[in-house]
C-alpha cells in the first residue's frame, strides 16, 4: 500500500490500509461524507461571485455530495476526484439522476498528484482528509497553486483548544498557517454542535448494521471491523467534545 492510502486510511478512521477495500460496502448508506454540502453552498452563495464559467475542483470527493449540488444549484462547472473507484461510480450515478452531466464530472485518482497537475480553476474544495496533503501549511500551499490568483480555497476540518486531549491547530494556528501562505480568511463556519450528534449518531447507526453483515460474512476479519467501530465513534467523541468542526472559504492574495 503507498503512504497516499495509508494517510486515506487514517482519514477515514480506518486503522489499517487492510479496511480500504470493505469502506465502499460499510459506507453504502451515506451519500455525504465529511463536507456539508449546506454549509459549502451557504459560504459560497454569501461570498463568491458564481457563474456558468466557474470552474470548481472538488478533490478526495467521496460519493460526490458537495460536487452535485454545487453544479445543480449554482449551475457551475465542477471536477471531482477521488481515490475510491466505487465512491466515483456511485458519483456519476447521482450526476445521472440529478441532471448535471454536462457541469459535473468525476474521476478517480491520487490528490497528491492531481494538485501538481490541474490549475486555474475558481475555487478548489478539500475535505478533512488529515495529512494526505502534508501539514497545514504544505496543504494549503499546495491547494492555493491550483486557484488563479484572488481564487477561493474551502478547506472543511477543525479547530483544536489548549485543553483538547487531541493535537489538532487552534484557530490562531490556523491563521498563523494564512498569513504564511498568502490566503485570507474570508468566512468560516462552525458546524452546529446538535445537528453534528444528530448526524454522527444517525451515520454510525449505518455503518454499525453493514460492520454486523460483515462479521457474519467474514468471522476472521471482526476484529478489523470493530476496530473501525471504535475508531469511527472515537472520532464522532473528538468532534462533540474536543474539537470544533469548521468549514473555512479563503481567498488568494
Amino acid at each position: 500500500m503507498s503512504t497516499t492510502e495509508e494517510k486515506l486510511a487514517k482519514s477515514l478512521t480506518a486503522e489499517s490500509t487492510e479496511l480500504i477495500p470493505y469502506l465502499p460496502y460499510l459506507l453504502q448508506d451515506l451519500w455525504e461524507l465529511g463536507s456539508s454540502p449546506k454549509d459549502i453552498l451557504e459560504l459560497i452563495r454569501k461570498h463568491v461571485q458564481v457563474s456558468k464559467k466557474t470552474r470548481v475542483l472538488d478533490l478526495a470527493c467521496g460519493k460526490g455530495a458537495v460536487s452535485v449540488h454545487l453544479a445543480r444549484e449554482l449551475g457551475c462547472r465542477v471536477k471531482g476526484m477521488d481515490m475510491i473507484p466505487e465512491f466515483i461510480e456511485f458519483a456519476k450515478g447521482k450526476v445521472r439522476e440529478f441532471g448535471v452531466e454536462v457541469r459535473c464530472e468525476f474521476v478517480v485518482g491520487d490528490i497528491t498528484e492531481f494538485v501538481k497537475t490541474e490549475k486555474d480553476y475558481d475555487i478548489v474544495i478539500l475535505g478533512a482528509v488529515g495529512d494526505v496533503l502534508g501539514n497545514p501549511e504544505e496543504t494549503v500551499t499546495q491547494l492555493r497553486n491550483t486557484v488563479k490568483q484572488g481564487g477561493y480555497i474551502i478547506i472543511d476540518d477543525a479547530y483544536g483548544n489548549e485543553k483538547s486531549s487531541v493535537i489538532y491547530p487552534t484557530r490562531e494556528q490556523w491563521l498563523g498557517v494564512f498569513e504564511k501562505t498568502g490566503v485570507k480568511l474570508v468566512a468560516e463556519k462552525i458546524i452546529d454542535e446538535d445537528e453534528l450528534a444528530s448526524v454522527n449518531n444517525e451515520q454510525q447507526e449505518w455503518i454499525v448494521k453493514r460492520v454486523r453483515e460483515l462479521k457474519d460474512k467474514l468471522p476472521e476479519k471482526a476484529p478489523l471491523f470493530d476496530s473501525y467501530i471504535r475508531s469511527q465513534q472515537a472520532e464522532c467523541d473528538e468532534l462533540e467534545n474536543e474539537i470544533s468542526g469548521v468549514t473555512m472559504l479563503l481567498q488568494v492574495d
